[in-house]
């Protein structure tokens, strides 16, 4: 039977940061970004809160800017490499990410066979986030039912990859789960347990696993 790899985005795939503070990053709203990811995590704000205070700060967001946030970010080593293996083996990979659809989106040029996001307007923008599209923990498991009807594959053939809080609902719904420097809310619940830059080896950990 496939397998189906769920990868989150920010803190898993990509380094001690987030891809709203690498975008902001190149508004020069760092700072108000980092302490935005900071209350998400407490949280003192939801995901709906959170995208309506990043998209104020992206007023001036230009395609450019998205380029050269998603070129510049601290990724993982070997992603590609990584996906290329599952995809060789049958399997399936796909990204899902409360960060904006409009970022995320760029990892199927890297090999996932599918990536979502929260949904935001394109850049530049021309109208306002609308709320009811933002994902949250929860929504990731829907989101995670949807490609496995998609894919032709169960819960039960599933594998997730996160590090916060927000994949919490998505590790109880699936039976094999690697949290990847995650934070202490994962602690007790993922299956294995990776720190560190490499994505390979973070999947080494369920690569045989069957």
């Amino acid at each position: 039977m496939a397998r189906l790899h769920l990868f989150d985005l920010d803190g898993t795939l990509l380094h001690g940061t987030t891809a709203p503070v690498e975008i902001s990053r190149q508004l020069g709203r760092e700072a108000e970004t980092v302490a935005l990811d900071r209350a998400i995590a407490e949280g003192r704000i939801g995901p709906p809160e959170y995208a309506t205070e990043v998209y104020g700060l992206w007023a001036d967001l230009t395609e450019a800017h998205v380029s050269a946030a998603f070129e510049g970010a601290p990724w993982l080593a070997r992603i590609r490499e990584v996906w290329a293996e599952i995809r060789s083996a049958g399997d399936f990979c796909a990204v899902v990410s409360l960060s904006p659809s409009f970022f995320v989106e760029r990892l199927l040029g890297w090999g996932a066979h599918a990536a979502h996001g929260s949904r935001f307007p394109s850049v530049p923008f021309t109208e306002r986030v609308d709320p009811a599209g933002v994902l949250s923990s929860a929504a990731k498991v829907t989101v995670a039912d949807r490609l496995c009807q998609e894919f032709g594959v169960s819960r039960a053939d599933c594998v997730a990859y996160g590090d916060s809080l927000s994949d919490k609902d998505l590790f109880a719904a699936v039976p094999v789960s690697v949290a990847v420097n995650a934070d202490g809310h994962l602690a007790g619940i993922a299956t294995y347990s990776y720190k560190g830059r490499d994505l390979w080896d973070a999947y080494e950990l369920v690569r045989a696993v069957p």
